[in-house]
């Protein structure tokens, strides 16, 4: 039996509006402070719920819904696209990253360990690799990451790190400038996504190892 279709109405986003996809919701509320929106099932219900007031929709714990409705609220993840993930070794300092199919699993890059690293740079170069490899194969697949500082990094093109750079950490640095700069010099189309493993369950990249 065919599913219902959703109606997402965006409150407050890039550009309030009734999206007839979970996709294009989220163009608008990905990494948007303060997002504001939900599913309906009747587009003729979200369109009267966009001219009222979000607050007579929205209630309840989460940016906009309540418990029971959460998930519909979050949706699926694309089954086609690419996960990433980063592990830092809290004993030794040394960080690992690594990106997969997000439905299959298979492996598609692991690089690391790496000496004096942070998770959050991890993730970066994760997002960054993942961006070259896809489009050195002419694909605009999306690609997922459970760490929104690692997502407003790549953003805005800029590692913004604390960590010192070190003998034991400078070719970590090198690889940082070297993603900075491939940042600046192409173009790409692939979306960027929150992993939203709250509702999902683990990254697919997970090393497993909490």
């Amino acid at each position: 039996m065919a599913k219902s279709p959703k109606y997402y109405v965006v409150w407050k986003g890039r550009q309030k509006g009734v999206y007839d996809t979970w996709e294009g919701c989220q163009e608008q509320i990905q990494n948007f402070p303060g997002a504001l929106y939900k599913s309906f099932e009747s587009r003729t219900v979200a369109e009267k719920a966009l001219g009222e007031k979000p607050h007579l929709h929205l209630q309840g714990k989460g940016p906009g819904t309540d418990g029971k409705s959460q998930k519909l609220f979050v949706g699926k993840p694309i089954a086609d696209s690419i996960a990433v993930d980063a592990a830092w070794n809290t004993a030794t300092g040394d960080m690992e990253y690594q990106g997969v199919h997000a439905t299959t699993k298979q492996l598609l890059f692991h690089q690391g360990p790496h000496h004096d690293g942070t998770n959050n740079i991890g993730e970066f170069l994760a997002i960054v690799h993942a961006l070259a490899w896809l489009k050195q194969r002419d694909s605009n697949l999306p690609i997922y990451s459970d760490s929104r500082t690692a997502i407003s990094w790549v953003l805005k093109k800029k590692a913004n790190t604390k960590l010192e750079e070190t003998p034991r950490n400078a070719h970590l640095f090198e690889l940082i400038d070297r993603a900075e700069n491939w940042l600046k010099t192409n173009n790409f189309l692939n979306k960027i996504l929150k992993w939203e493993t709250e509702h999902w369950g683990e990254n697919p990249a997970d090393f497993g190892r909490k």
